[in-house]
C-alpha cells in the first residue's frame, strides 16, 4: 500500500514552549490512524500543521504526495475535514449545508446517499440549529464526506452519541475503509479506538511515548484493558488499581 500521509521530524513551538517535538507519521492508503494524547499533548497542532493551516516551525509533510501549504488547492479536492466544533448560519436547513459544500469541489457525492447512510435523511429538510448534538455530530462527518476523499480527518467523531448511533458510524466508517479510505482520527473514546484504528500514536507534551497498533501498546504495559494502557501512557499520574 502506497503511503497516503507522511510527516517527518515536525516540530512546532511558541516562544520557549515547545508543543511538538520531532513527530513522524505514516500512515498508508486504506488504514484508520488515530492519533491520541491528554488535552494539551499536541494533537490539534499536529493537526493544523499536517492540514496547512499552521506553519511549523521544522519538518516535512505530504498529504497524497502534496504539500498542504504549497499545493492546499489542488489537495483539498481530495481531503475531507470534521471538527468537532463548528458554526453555521441560525436558520440554514441541512439540505441548503449540504448544497453550499457540494458547491466547493468539483467530484462530489451524492448527499443524499450519505445523510441516508447516517440515518439523517428524515431531517435533510430541517433547520440544523433543531438538530440534537448527536445529529449535528454525524452531520459533520457527512460534510466532511461530500467531496468524495481519499483521505478525511475526523476529530472526535462520535462525540454526543448514543451507545447505538455510536456502532452505527463505525460500521459506516468500516465499510468506507473497505472502499479505499484513509481515515486520521482523534478520540478520547478507547473502545472507539479499538473498533476503528489500525494503527495509534500517543503523545505527551509534544512527544511521542506510543507508535504501533493496540495490540502492541497493550504487550507493552502492565495492563491488559486498553483505556488503563492508554492512561499509563498518557498520563503522569500513577493509575489507581484500588479503584
Amino acid at each position: 500500500m502506497e503511503t497516503t500521509i507522511r510527516v517527518e521530524k515536525l516540530k512546532k513551538s511558541y516562544g520557549n514552549t515547545t508543543i511538538v517535538n520531532n513527530i513522524d507519521i505514516s500512515v498508508k492508503s486504506g488504514e484508520v490512524f488515530g492519533l491520541l494524547g491528554a488535552n494539551g499533548a499536541g494533537k490539534s497542532t499536529t493537526i493544523e500543521c499536517i492540514l496547512g493551516t499552521r506553519k511549523p516551525d521544522n519538518g516535512t509533510i505530504s498529504i497524497l504526495g502534496m504539500n498542504p501549504q504549497t499545493d492546499r488547492k489542488k489537495l483539498f479536492e481530495y481531503v475531507g475535514v470534521q471538527f468537532q466544533e463548528a458554526n453555521y448560519q441560525d436558520k440554514i436547513c441541512v439540505s441548503e449545508l449540504c448544497e453550499e459544500t457540494q458547491c466547493l469541489y468539483k467530484e462530489v457525492t451524492d448527499y443524499n446517499e450519505l445523510l441516508k447512510l447516517f440515518g439523517l435523511i428524515e431531517k435533510v429538510n430541517s433547520p440544523v440549529s433543531e438538530l440534537s448534538g448527536g445529529q449535528k455530530q454525524k452531520l459533520f462527518i457527512v460534510l466532511a464526506l461530500i467531496p468524495n476523499p481519499k483521505v478525511v480527518f475526523l476529530d472526535e467523531l462520535t462525540t454526543g452519541l448514543d451507545t447505538r448511533a455510536r456502532h452505527d458510524v463505525w460500521k459506516c466508517l468500516s465499510d468506507l475503509k473497505q472502499k479505499g479510505l484513509t481515515i486520521f482520527l482523534t478520540s478520547h473514546f478507547m473502545d472507539e479506538v479499538e473498533a476503528l484504528c489500525d494503527k495509534i500514536m500517543i503523545l505527551k507534551k509534544g512527544n511521542i511515548v506510543f507508535n504501533g497498533t493496540v495490540e502492541e501498546a497493550i504487550k507493552n504495559s502492565p495492563y491488559e484493558n486498553f483505556e488503563d494502557v492508554y492512561l499509563w501512557y498518557a498520563e503522569e499520574e500513577k493509575i489507581d488499581e484500588s479503584i
